[in-house]
């Protein structure tokens, strides 16, 4: 090598060691900052891409090594049917692999199927133990179910005070049903000391969260200005929100608001929309029916023609007007005179051209015009 090629060699053998020392270094700030790096996880990228099959693939070598998280995957992929004929069978027994193996998650699935008699046989004392034991590790939905059996208290002990511990974390955590179910203990004093202005706090956390039965809770606290302020027309937006996610009671209630202009501008016709949505699913209500005793028939018959396509519009003229029409030409009708033969065609009848004369007419006879019909 010539002496200039190896001074340059040196020069790079340098950088790269002086790049690997840098790269050495931030791995090991990064890591300070930020903890140990984890393993990219191929398979639950496929399975967030909807690459059902391809994190099937991925994951089974991995689960028959013993890796939970793989074997958890593969039981939710059976248990949802996802890229594979659903299976609650197969789906239970992977998941109670991965739950022998740690995972949290899967204690927790496999406690539920347990509860409903899906894909095992129900039990609902082993649901119990598995939530237990999925919440002892520190799973917030388990947290939640354990809590909820403490209320009941028969398959655990009855304990308002420790549900109401569990509630609490389950809810500081903001899963939307722990918030609801804490809100209400409170507003009720269940298991710990009352205090109604926390409580409609933790109920309007649920109901932001898209909880229904918590958007009509928190409406009613609203009007009743139970817990916080009194705003009616704050009611009204949210019986309005819970009505339009199909809860009866709340439709009912928006109906009201809405026939006697309270909280919402007065609207017959919307106020009888939101009635026959409530009828049908079965609620009647006399009263709202004597506030709408007044409305005109016009208003009132749109009124049900909305209901019966809600959510959707009612199709009107306009809207029909709007559909592309396909130019081209007329095509005749059936009975046009126009479109019949010239002449009565015989089935049978011979239309070569060479067929011999028939018998009884003379040779250079010549025939007589046919006629239309």
């Amino acid at each position: 090598m010539r002496p200039g090629h190896l001074l340059i060699a040196m020069v790079f053998a340098c950088l790269a060691s002086s790049v690997q020392a840098q790269n050495n270094s931030a791995d090991q700030i990064s890591d300070t900052i930020f903890g140990p790096r984890v393993p990219t996880d191929y398979a639950y990228g496929a399975y967030q891409r909807g690459y059902f099959l391809t994190a099937l693939e991925l994951a089974l070598p991995r689960a028959e090594q013993g890796d939970a998280a793989a074997q958890t995957l593969i039981a939710e992929l059976y248990a949802r049917g996802l890229g594979v004929a659903q299976s609650l069978e197969r789906a239970a027994g992977w998941y109670q692999l991965a739950s022998n193996n740690g995972d949290r998650l899967a204690t927790f699935e496999l406690g539920m199927l347990y509860q409903d008699g899906a894909g095992v046989p129900r039990n609902r004392q082993r649901a119990a133990e598995l939530f237990r034991s999925s919440a002892e590790a520190g799973y917030i939905p388990a947290k939640y179910n354990l809590a909820l059996l403490h209320v009941e208290g028969v398959l655990a002990e009855p304990s308002l005070t420790r549900a109401a511990e569990l509630m609490k974390v389950a809810a500081d955590a903001e899963l939307p049903e722990a918030l609801y179910d804490y809100g209400a203990m409170l507003l009720e004093g269940a298991g710990l000391a009352p205090d109604v202005a926390q409580g409609a706090d933790y109920i309007r956390r649920a109901a932001e969260a898209g909880l229904v039965d918590a958007q009509v809770d928190y409406a009613t606290l609203l009007y009743l200005g139970q817990g916080i302020e009194r705003d009616v027309e704050a009611a009204a937006t949210w019986y309005g929100i819970a009505a339009a996610n199909g809860n009866v009671v709340a439709q009912n209630r928006y109906a009201k608001l809405l026939a006697v202009g309270e909280g919402v501008n007065l609207n017959l016709e919307e106020a009888a929309m939101w009635r026959a949505l409530a009828r049908r699913q079965g609620l009647t209500d006399p009263d709202l029916d004597r506030l709408l005793v007044s409305i005109p028939a016009a208003e009132l018959a749109r009124a049900e023609e909305r209901a019966r396509f809600w959510p959707s519009t009612p199709p009107s003229i306009e809207t029909v007007a709007t559909i592309p029409t396909v130019e081209g030409p007329v095509l005749p009708a059936p009975t046009d005179a126009a479109n019949a033969p010239s002449q009565v065609v015989e089935p049978n009848q011979t239309t070569d051209e060479t067929a011999a004369p028939a018998p009884d007419a003379a040779v250079g006879e010549s025939e007589p015009e046919s006629q239309d019909p």
